[in-house]
C-alpha cells in the first residue's frame, strides 16, 4: 500500500518519537493503551473533496504537537504532521489524506480523500514546573462520499398495456445508506411522487395507461440528493370503445335528436396511444373521416344510424360505436283552432298534425287551463257564465321550435237575429226555405220548424235550407227558423208564411194617340216565395225582350211595359200582367186603346212678295179651323204654264207650329217660282194651300225724300265747318273792307289771290 510505504519512511524527529512513547513514570501518568484511546475517541465526519478541521485539546502553549493517523483495520499509527509552535512538518505521505496543513494545534485536511477514513491521534508535550507532561486527543474521522447522479433504465420504453416493465435507478457511488425515491408525471398532469417506492428497482406489473408519462428517480444519503434525467414511458393501448357526443345536445330514448335546418356536430373520442384514426358511417355508408363530422344544415334525410370507427394503426386494433340521430321537424303551417256549439257548452278543437315528434297542444281559457295532448286536442267547456268576447288560446310546443306557437279563438255572439226567405227551383217544382244568421264564433245553429213546431230535417250552422214539394195547399202555411248560440238566450227565430202573389196595376184602361208611346205598369205585392212577373199581349203571347215595338223594364217588384209608336192594328187590345210562384198564380188586365190623330187645319197664304233683287221672298200665312199641328212644310217649283210644269220640291221643313211667317232665300232672279204651304202633325199632312207666285212690293216716295233731305243737311253742315276752320287758319286769303276815306290802292298793289268759290252738290237716291 502507498500508505504503508509512506509511513515507513523515517520521520526525522527521533526525539519526538521517543517522547511519544514516554513511559508512565516520566510524566507521572499511565501510558494510554490503544483500546482506551478508541473508547475515548471523538467522532468527526467529513465529506470527500471538502475540508475538515480536526481539533487538538493540547492545553496552553504546548512544546510539541504530534499528529498521527491509524487507518481502519490497522494497529500501527502513522505520523502525519508535527509542530513546535514556530515550525511544522507534514509527512509527504500524508497527501493520501488530502491537502494537509496545521492551524495552531489543529490538523486541517483540505480536499478530503476517502483514505482519511480512520483514527487520528494528537499528542501534545507540555512543561509544567520542572516536569514534562503529555496530553492525548483521539479522533475518529468518517469520510462521507456524495451519491452520484442516478441513471434511469427501462426494460421496455414502449410496452403494450398489460405487459411487465422494470425501471432501474443506477447510482455509481455514494456513502450508504442510499435512499431512493421515484417521481411520475403524466403528459398533461402535475408530477407526483410514488409512495412506497424506495428501492432502486420499480416494477410495473402489469403496466397500464395510467403509467404513461415521464419518470425520474432520485438518490440521497447523508451528504446530498440527486435526481436522474426524465425518461418517458410510452404505454401502447387502445382504442377503447368510442364515445360519441352530439351538439346541440338532445337525448331521445334511441339516441340523439337535432332540429331541422340547424348545424349538427358529431364528435367521436376513443382513448388510444397512438391516437386513433376515425371514420364515420351513416347506415353502413362512409360519409366522413376524422373525429368530428359536421352537418351544416340538418334535413330529414340525415336521420339514421351513425357509426364511429376507431383504428389504432400501431396495434392494428379497431373499435366502434353506433348511435341513432333523429332530425326533428315541426308540423307544417300553423295550428288550427275551431269551436263547435253543443248543448249548454262549447267544444274547442285544436289540431296541428304532422311533425316529428308530434307537437304538444294545450288549451287555456279565461278562467282555467284545459287538457294537454299531442297533435289533436278537444276541450268541452260549459257555456254558462262565459262573457261575450271570451278568448281561448291553444299553445303548441315542439322541441324543434324555440318559442311556442299559438292560435286563439274568440267567442262572440252573432249580431241581430236570423233572416228568413224563400226561393223556388226552376219550374217551381220545389220551394227552398232558407235561413241565415251570419257571424258569431262558434257559428249559430239553425233549424226549420213547421207550423206545429216540429223540426224539418237536421240543424246546420249559419245557413239552414229545407226543400218543400211545391203544392197548392201550401198557401197560408207558416214556417219558423229557430237559431241557437251558446252566448244568446233565449233562442232567436224568424217566421215566414207561404202566399200566392198579389198584383196591382196603375190603370186598367189606357188610351194613346197613334204613333206615340205608352207605358203599362204592374207592381207585385209582397209574397212568399218570390214570384215571376210577365206580360201577355192581346194575342195571349208572352212579351219577350226581342218582341218588336214592346220593351220590358223590370224594376224590383215592378215590371213596366213600354209600347213605342202605337199602332191601332197591332197594339190595340187587352194586355195581362201575370205573377207566378210555386204556390199559385194571379193576373191583372189592362185595356189599351190606340186613337188616330185628327187631320191638320188648312193653311192660306196671306202674302208672298219678293225681296231685294228678287233673290228672296217673304212668306206669310194663316190657318183655318182647329187641328193638331206639329210643323209646317213649304214647297216650291218653277212656274211654267202648261203640262210641263216642274215638280214640287221642299223649300223648308220642320217650321215651328207657332210660326206664321218665313223668309226664303237662294232664288234665281231669272226664274219665276210658285209656292204652297202644308200643315203637318205626327203622321198626317193637311191639304196644301193655294199656289201663289211672289210679286214685287208697292213703291213709297215719302221715305226716299225724307232720307235725301236729311242727308243734304248733314253734308252742308260739315262743309260749312270746314270752310270756317280754313278761314281762321288763313285770314289773308279772304278780302278785307276798308273805310271810305281810304283811297283806292294801286292796281298793282291789289292782292294777287282772288276769292275761291266752292260748289257742293248733294244727290239723294231714293
Amino acid at each position: 500500500m502507498v500508505g504503508d510505504r509512506v509511513w515507513h519512511r523515517p520521520f526525522g524527529l527521533p526525539l519526538l518519537l521517543h517522547l511519544c512513547f514516554l513511559h508512565l513514570g516520566d510524566s507521572g501518568q499511565p501510558f494510554p493503551t490503544l483500546q482506551s484511546l478508541v473508547e475515548e475517541a471523538v467522532s468527526i465526519q467529513g465529506v470527500r473533496g471538502n475540508s475538515v478541521e480536526l481539533p487538538c485539546d493540547s492545553g496552553p502553549a504546548p512544546l510539541v504537537v504530534l499528529w498521527s493517523f491509524t487507518p481502519l483495520g490497522s494497529l500501527v499509527p502513522r505520523p502525519v504532521a508535527v509542530t513546535d509552535g514556530t515550525s511544522s512538518k507534514v509527512e509527504a505521505g500524508a497527501s493520501a489524506l488530502g491537502v494537509v496543513s496545521l492551524r495552531n494545534s489543529s490538523l486541517v485536511l483540505g480536499e478530503l480523500q476517502e483514505g482519511a477514513r480512520g483514527h487520528f491521534l494528537c499528542q501534545a508535550l507540555h512543561v509544567s514546573g520542572a516536569q514534562l507532561h503529555t496530553t492525548y486527543s483521539y479522533l475518529t474521522l468518517a469520510v462521507l462520499v456524495p451519491v452520484s447522479k442516478p441513471q434511469l433504465q427501462l426494460s421496455d420504453p414502449s410496452p403494450v398495456e398489460g405487459a411487465s416493465v422494470v425501471a432501474t435507478c443506477v447510482v455509481r457511488e455514494g456513502t450508504e445508506p442510499v435512499i431512493f425515491a421515484w417521481q411520475h408525471q403524466t403528459p398533461r398532469g402535475p408530477g407526483e411522487t410514488l409512495v412506497g417506492a424506495t428501492e432502486p428497482l420499480l416494477c410495473l406489473d402489469p403496466v397500464n395507461r395510467k403509467h404513461l408519462g415521464w419518470y425520474t428517480c432520485s438518490a440521497s444519503n447523508a451528504v446530498n440528493r440527486l435526481s436522474s434525467d426524465g425518461l418517458f414511458l410510452d404505454v401502447i393501448y387502445g382504442p377503447d370503445k368510442p364515445l360519441i357526443t352530439v351538439e346541440p345536445l338532445g337525448f331521445t330514448e334511441e339516441g340523439f335528436w337535432a332540429s331541422e335546418k340547424e348545424e349538427v356536430t358529431l364528435s367521436c373520442m376513443a382513448a388510444s396511444n397512438p391516437p386513433s384514426h376515425y371514420a364515420w358511417l351513416r347506415d353502413d355508408a362512409q360519409v366522413h373521416t376524422g373525429p368530428t363530422y359536421v352537418i351544416p344544415s340538418a334535413g330529414r334525410t340525415h336521420t339514421g344510424l351513425y357509426t364511429c370507427l376507431a383504428h389504432n394503426t400501431h396495434l392494428d386494433t379497431r373499435t366502434q360505436t353506433t348511435v341513432q340521430l333523429t332530425i326533428y321537424y315541426p308540423p307544417a303551417g300553423q295550428p288550427s283552432c275551431a269551436v263547435l256549439p253543443t248543448i249548454g257548452a262549447v267544444t274547442l278543437l285544436c289540431t296541428w298534425p304532422g311533425g316529428l315528434p308530434t307537437a304538444q297542444l294545450r288549451w287555456e281559457g279565461p278562467q282555467e287551463t284545459g287538457p294537454t295532448a299531442p297533435s289533436n286536442i278537444t276541450w268541452s267547456h260549459a257555456a254558462v257564465g262565459l262573457p261575450n268576447g271570451s278568448i281561448f288560446t291553444c299553445t303548441s310546443q315542439h322541441p324543434a321550435l324555440a318559442l311556442p306557437t299559438l292560435c286563439r279563438v274568440k267567442l262572440w255572439e252573432p249580431p241581430r237575429n236570423p233572416t228568413c226567405w224563400t226561393t223556388a227551383t226552376i219550374g217551381d217544382q220545389f220551394i227552398m226555405l232558407s235561413c241565415k244568421w251570419p257571424g258569431g264564433e262558434p257559428p249559430a245553429t239553425l233549424r226549420w220548424l213547421d207550423g206545429q213546431q216540429q223540426p224539418l230535417g237536421s240543424s246546420s250552422s249559419s245557413l239552414a235550407v229545407h226543400l218543400l214539394q211545391a203544392q197548392g195547399d201550401l198557401a197560408g202555411k207558416e214556417f219558423t227558423c229557430q237559431g241557437s248560440h251558446p252566448l244568446r238566450t233565449p233562442d232567436p227565430y224568424c217566421r215566414l208564411q207561404l202566399e200566392t202573389p198579389q198584383l196591382a196595376v196603375t190603370e186598367s184602361q189606357v188610351s194613346v194617340l197613334e204613333g206615340e208611346e205608352v207605358w203599362l205598369e204592374c207592381a207585385l205585392q209582397e209574397c212568399t216565395p218570390p214570384a215571376q212577373l210577365l206580360w201577355l199581349d192581346p194575342q195571349q203571347q208572352q212579351v219577350e225582350p226581342s218582341t218588336s215595338g214592346l220593351v220590358l223594364h223590370p224594376a224590383g217588384a215592378q215590371l213596366r211595359l213600354q209600347i213605342r209608336d202605337a199602332d191601332p192594328a197591332h197594339h190595340r187590345g187587352t194586355y195581362q200582367c201575370v205573377a207566378r210562384n210555386a204556390v199559385g198564380n194571379s193576373s191583372q188586365s189592362v185595356m189599351l186603346e190606340v186613337l188616330r190623330y185628327p187631320a191638320p187645319p188648312n193653311v192660306t197664304i196671306r202674302r208672298l212678295t219678293y225681296g231685294r233683287h228678287r233673290r228672296e221672298v217673304q212668306l206669310q200665312w194663316a190657318i183655318e179651323g182647329p187641328g193638331n199641328l206639329t210643323s209646317f212644310l213649304v214647297q216650291r217649283r218653277a212656274s211654267i204654264p202648261g203640262p210641263g210644269s216642274g215638280a214640287w220640291e221642299t223649300a223648308v221643313s220642320d217650321i215651328n207650329p207657332e210660326s206664321r211667317g218665313w223668309r226664303l232665300g237662294g232664288l234665281d232672279p231669272g226664274v219665276l217660282y210658285a209656292f204652297r204651304i202644308l200643315a203637318l202633325n205626327h203622321h198626317t199632312a193637311g191639304y196644301p194651300s193655294e199656289v201663289k207666285t211672289p210679286v214685287d212690293p208697292p213703291f213709297s216716295a215719302y221715305p226716299a225724300v225724307l232720307g235725301a233731305a236729311g242727308t243734304g243737311m248733314v253734308v252742308a253742315t260739315v262743309v260749312s265747318l270746314l270752310v270756317f276752320q280754313y278761314a281762321a287758319r288763313h285770314p289773308q286769303t279772304f278780302p278785307c273792307t276798308e273805310p271810305p276815306s281810304t283811297p283806292s290802292l294801286d292796281p298793282a298793289q291789289e292782292p294777287s289771290d282772288a276769292p275761291v268759290n266752292v260748289t257742293i252738290t248733294v244727290t239723294a237716291t231714293p
